[in-house]
C-alpha cells in the first residue's frame, strides 16, 4: 500500500506495491524512494513518537499483507480497478435514464487521459491537490448528471443551476405532504449524506489511481499516450461504437452545458426584469376593460396537470375523451355551448404556479425568479383587469393553499377561500387537502350561491388530479357532501401512493383516472349551479410528469370556454377553436401567455400601453 511505503522507505513482495516479484524500472523505483524518503521526516524515532497508534495499526497490516501476499496482491488490483471505473463512470454517465445503458460507457473519455498527464507531470503534493480537486469535479459532475436524469424524468428538461434550488423546498413539502414528514425529513438527509458519499469516494478514487500512476511513471506516460493518439485518430475520424462517438468528452461537455445555461439564465432574467415593468394594458382605464363581460358571473378554473398527453395518451385517452364526450352532452342538454383549443404551457410535469401565473399576467414565467419578479410588481393580471373595473367582486378559492398567499394581492381578489376557510372535515387525498367536488360545492355553499350587488369573478384551482394520483376522491351524491367526512371510505379504500409512484403504467391510468374525476366534478358543478350568466374558463396548468406523459411530449394543455348566452361564443369566433369540451388535434396551439391579450381584446378591451 501507498502509506507503507511513505513510513517504510522499503517495499517487500505481497505489499500491494512493486517489490521483488515486480521490480519496476529504475526511474520508477527512484521515485518511490524519493517520495518515501521525503515522507519520512527527521528520522525513524521522531517518525515512531508522533505516529502513535497509528503506525501500531500500520504495523499489524503489513503484518497481515506479508502473511497472506497473494489476498493482498488481489486486493490492490481490485481497489486499483475499481477506482478507475469509478472515475470513468462518473465520466462518462449519461444525465438521462434512457441513456443509461452499457453502450453509453464503451468509450474514451478525454478527461482520464489529460488526468493522467497532469498528474504524472506533478511532483507529490501538488500531485495530491490535483487529485482532490479531480476527485471532487467528479462529484460535482456526478450530482448535476444525477440532478438531470430526475429533473428530465420528472420535468421534462434538465436541471438549471442558476434557477432551481429555489425548488428544493417546494419538493421537500411535496413529499412531505405525499408520503409523510419522516419520509420527507429522511429523503432530504439521504440526499446530503449521498452526495458527501460520492465526494468521499471520488476523492479517495482519484488519489489512489494518481498515487499508482505515479509509481509506474514510465509505464503510465506510455500507456497515457497511446490512450490520447487512439483519442485524437478516433475524433480525428468520427470514428463511433454503439451508436456513439469513441473520442469522448461528455464530462467536460456536461459542465460547459450547465455554466453555459446558468450564465444565460442569469442574463435573462436581467432583460426579464425590464419586459416585466411594459404592459400592452398597464394604462387602459377602468371603463375600457372588459365591457362585453358586464353583467357575466365569470369563473377561471386551473385543473391541476390536465394535459394533452391525457386526450391522446392510448392508455389515458379512451377514458378521458368518454368523459370529455358525455359531458359535453350533458352542458348542451343544459344549454351550454363550448369551444376548446390548446395552449403551451410555460411549465411542466410541476410548479403549478407558473402556469397559472403566466395564463393571468400574459408574460412567460417559467422560473420561480421570475414569478418572484412579477409577482412582487404592479404587472396587470386578467383577474385584476376584473377587479380594476370596480363592476365585479373578486374571490379565489384555492384548497392547496394551507398558509398565507401574499399573492393574492397580485391577483387582484378581495376575498381568498384556501383550505382553511372551506368548512372541510373529511380525508386527505394524498397532496390534495380535499376532493375537487367538495371544494366546489363549498365554493357554491360559501361563494357562488350567495346574493350580491355585483356579478362574481372566480379563480378557482382544482387539485386532485395532483401527483401522485393515489388514492382518487370517486364522485358522492352532491347533496351527501356534507363536510367531507363521506370521503373516509373511499380515502381507506384507495391505492397507496408509494405502489403508484413505483409502476408507470399504473401511474398513466390513475392519472387519466384523476382527469375524469376533475372534469366530471366540474362540468357537474356547472350543470347543477350554472346559470344564464356563467361564463366558465377551464385549462390545465401543464402536463404530467414525463414519466406519465411520455419523453418528448409536448407542453399543451387543453382550455375551453363554456357560456350559456351565445354572445359570449361569438366574441371568440374568430379564434377557430373546436366545438364542445375536446380540442381537435389540429385546433390553434397558442402559447400561454398570449391568452390575456388575446381574451381582453375579444371582449373589448381597449389597449393603453405602459412603459418599462
Amino acid at each position: 500500500m501507498p502509506v507503507f511505503t511513505r513510513f517504510s522507505g522499503s517495499s517487500q513482495p505481497g505489499d500491494g506495491v512493486p517489490g521483488a516479484e515486480d521490480e519496476p524500472a529504475g526511474g520508477e523505483r527512484e521515485e518511490g524512494e524519493r517520495e518515501a524518503t521525503a515522507a519520512s521526516g527527521p528520522g525513524p524515532e521522531a517518525s515512531r513518537a508522533s505516529l502513535g497508534p497509528g503506525l501500531d495499526r500500520l504495523r499489524t497490516w503489513r503484518s497481515w499483507r506479508t502473511r497472506h501476499p497473494r489476498t493482498a496482491r488481489v486486493l490492490h488490483l481490485a481497489t486499483t480497478a475499481l477506482a478507475a471505473a469509478l472515475v470513468l463512470g462518473a465520466l462518462l454517465l449519461p444525465n438521462t435514464l434512457p441513456a443509461l445503458k452499457a453502450a453509453s460507457f464503451a468509450r474514451i473519455p478525454a478527461e482520464a487521459v489529460i488526468g493522467a498527464v497532469v498528474v504524472l507531470a506533478l511532483p507529490r503534493r501538488p500531485r495530491l491537490v490535483a487529485a482532490v480537486l479531480y476527485g471532487l469535479g467528479l462529484t460535482a459532475l456526478t450530482t448535476v448528471n444525477l440532478l438531470d436524469m430526475g429533473f428530465n424524468e420528472y420535468l421534462g428538461r434538465g436541471f438549471n443551476a442558476a434557477l432551481d434550488w429555489d425548488l428544493l423546498p417546494d419538493a421537500q413539502a411535496y413529499v412531505e405532504d405525499t408520503l409523510g414528514g419522516g419520509v420527507a425529513t429522511a429523503a432530504a438527509v439521504g440526499a446530503v449524506v449521498l452526495v458527501l458519499l460520492v465526494a468521499a469516494v471520488m476523492v479517495a478514487a482519484t488519489i489512489r489511481l494518481a498515487t499508482v500512476l505515479a509509481r509506474h511513471r514510465v509505464r503510465a506516460t506510455k500507456g497515457a499516450l497511446i490512450a490520447g493518439t487512439v483519442w485524437v485518430t478516433c475524433s480525428a475520424l468520427g470514428l463511433t461504437l454503439f451508436g456513439g462517438p469513441i473520442a469522448s468528452e461528455r464530462g467536460a461537455g456536461a459542465l460547459r452545458v450547465h455554466a453555459q445555461r446558468t450564465v444565460e439564465s442569469l442574463r435573462d432574467e436581467a432583460a426579464f426584469v425590464q419586459q416585466s415593468k411594459a404592459d400592452t394594458f398597464g394604462n387602459t382605464p377602468p371603463g375600457q376593460l372588459l365591457p362585453d363581460l358586464r353583467g357575466k358571473d365569470v369563473i377561471f378554473t386551473f385543473i391541476e396537470s390536465y394535459g394533452r398527453s391525457a386526450l391522446e395518451d392510448p392508455i389515458m385517452a379512451p377514458g378521458v375523451d368518454r368523459t370529455l364526450d358525455t359531458s359535453t352532452e350533458a352542458l348542451k342538454k343544459a344549454g351550454f355551448a363550448a369551444r376548446s383549443g390548446w395552449l403551451t404551457s410555460a411549465t411542466f410535469g410541476g410548479s403549478s404556479w407558473l402556469g397559472h401565473s403566466t395564463t393571468m399576467s400574459g408574460l412567460w414565467i417559467d422560473n420561480q425568479r421570475r414569478y418572484r419578479t412579477v409577482s412582487a410588481g404592479d404587472h396587470l393580471t386578467l383577474t385584476k383587469a376584473f377587479q380594476k373595473t370596480g363592476a365585479w367582486d373578486t374571490v379565489g378559492v384555492m384548497p392547496g393553499v394551507q398558509k398565507g398567499w401574499p399573492e393574492e394581492k397580485w391577483y387582484g381578489l378581495d376575498k381568498l377561500y384556501d383550505s382553511r376557510d372551506l368548512g372541510y372535515r373529511g380525508p386527505k387525498f394524498s397532496w390534495s387537502t380535499m376532493p375537487d367536488q367538495y371544494a366546489l360545492e363549498a365554493f357554491q355553499r360559501r361563494v357562488h350561491g350567495k346574493k350580491r350587488d355585483k356579478p362574481l369573478m372566480s379563480f378557482v384551482i382544482l387539485t386532485s388530479s395532483h401527483q401522485p394520483w393515489a388514492p382518487i376522491p370517486k364522485m358522492v351524491g352532491w347533496d351527501e357532501l356534507g363536510d367531507g367526512s363521506v370521503f373516509d371510505a373511499i380515502q381507506k379504500a384507495g391505492n397507496k401512493a408509494s405502489d403508484v409512484l413505483t409502476d408507470t403504467t399504473r401511474s398513466r391510468e390513475e392519472y387519466g383516472r384523476s382527469i375524469q374525476y376533475s372534469v366530471t366534478s366540474l362540468t357537474q358543478w356547472l350543470e347543477r349551479y350554472g346559470t344564464d350568466d356563467t361564463v366558465l374558463v377551464f385549462l390545465g396548468d401543464h402536463q404530467p410528469i414525463a414519466r406519465v406523459s411520455g419523453n418528448g411530449a409536448s407542453r399543451d394543455v387543453p382550455v375551453s370556454i363554456v357560456a350559456k348566452d351565445p354572445k359570449v361564443l361569438d366574441k371568440v369566433a374568430g379564434w377557430n377553436w373546436t366545438e364542445g369540451l375536446k380540442p381537435g388535434r389540429d385546433a390553434p396551439v397558442w402559447r400561454m401567455d398570449s391568452f390575456r391579450d388575446r381574451f381582453l381584446k375579444a371582449f373589448g378591451s381597449t389597449p393603453h400601453p405602459s412603459e418599462g
